[in-house]
């Protein structure tokens, strides 16, 4: 399904160098706007494979834009109080307010699809969960908040590529599971 996604576009160092000064001011220009306007808030979803960069994008995010306007919140499995509140209840305690921007590492899209992915659940359970998620996002759109959701796709031969990378490293080994691998 994602192999369209592989467009092989590339950005050679230099360009990108050159375009960074550019881009940090426009994203702290409408980071401020935002602020100052507070109509809205812009909430920045993240998922994707693991190994293809979501954490450090996160990083760069915060590095770049004003770190007192930012809620940065990483959504792994559910806590019991989690699990015995509403659905979305633990996305919901985390929304920035208007003015601000949130960044949810892993979000409510991304459980129905591993689900599937593991044959937990089937095909309609996860079209019918899919449904309820495009139900609460267009309320929430209604209601003020942006949202963006980057999705980080890797190549089979890159993800493992990157992998064996991240098991060598002795400040990042620990982030490769017997988990992250069967993936």
């Amino acid at each position: 399904m994602f192999e369209s996604a592989e467009l092989k576009h590339k950005l050679s160092d230099k360009d990108y160098d050159a375009e960074v000064p550019k881009l940090r001011e426009a994203l702290l220009n409408a980071q401020f706007d935002l602020l100052e306007k507070k109509d809205r808030s812009l909430l920045i979803i993240v998922g994707g494979v693991e190994g293809a960069g979501k954490g450090d994008t996160i990083n760069l995010l915060s590095s770049w834009l004003d770190p007192r306007y930012l809620d940065i919140h990483a959504l792994s499995a559910h806590s019991d109080e989690e699990r015995a509140r509403p659905e979305y209840y633990r996305h919901f305690r985390r929304l920035p307010p208007k003015g601000k921007i949130g960044v949810h590492f892993g979000s409510w899209h991304s459980m129905p699809i591993v689900e599937h992915a593991f044959k937990r659940i089937s095909r309609l359970q996860m079209d019918v969960a899919l449904a309820r998620i495009n139900q609460m996002e267009r309320i929430l759109a209604d209601e003020g908040w942006v949202i963006l959701k980057l999705w980080f796709h890797l190549s089979k031969e890159q993800q493992e590529k990157r992998l064996k990378k991240l098991g060598k490293d002795k400040k990042q080994s620990w982030r490769v599971t017997d988990a992250v691998q069967d993936v």
